[in-house]
């Protein structure tokens, strides 16, 4: 019973492990997205109004996959507890900080950007 709990377990993390790194590699990648659009569109002269729906949508798609991201660090916690409930808590799976600290699972105090013009 133990060794299909420890296999079980083995399956879960490796998924886990994957799912945390995509949502690693997504954000990455949006916030790179982000980052050269407004920089590609000095370099053609255009004027500043042309991609902003763009900006906004991958800002706005970088805020939620860091969101999901702390999703993903709570549901890593959650399955940390389970480890525990079916006695495999002193099992390692190539975890470094398992389980997360409470403060990293925390969301931050929202803050609105405001244009000045």
């Amino acid at each position: 019973m133990l060794k299909e709990r420890r296999l079980a377990a083995n399956k879960i993390a490796e998924q886990l492990f994957a799912a945390e790194a995509a949502i690693d590699a997504a954000v990455a990648a949006v916030a790179q997205l982000t980052a050269v659009m407004p920089m590609a569109r000095q370099e053609a002269n255009l004027a500043a109004c042309i991609g902003q729906d763009a900006l906004m949508g991958a800002m706005e798609t970088c805020q939620q996959l860091v969101q999901a991201r702390a999703r993903i660090i709570a549901t890593h916690a959650a399955l940390r507890d389970a480890q525990i409930k079916v006695g495999l808590g002193q099992v390692m799976f190539n975890d470094l900080n398992c389980p997360p600290s409470q403060a990293s699972l925390e969301a931050p105090e929202r803050r609105h950007l405001t244009v000045a013009a």
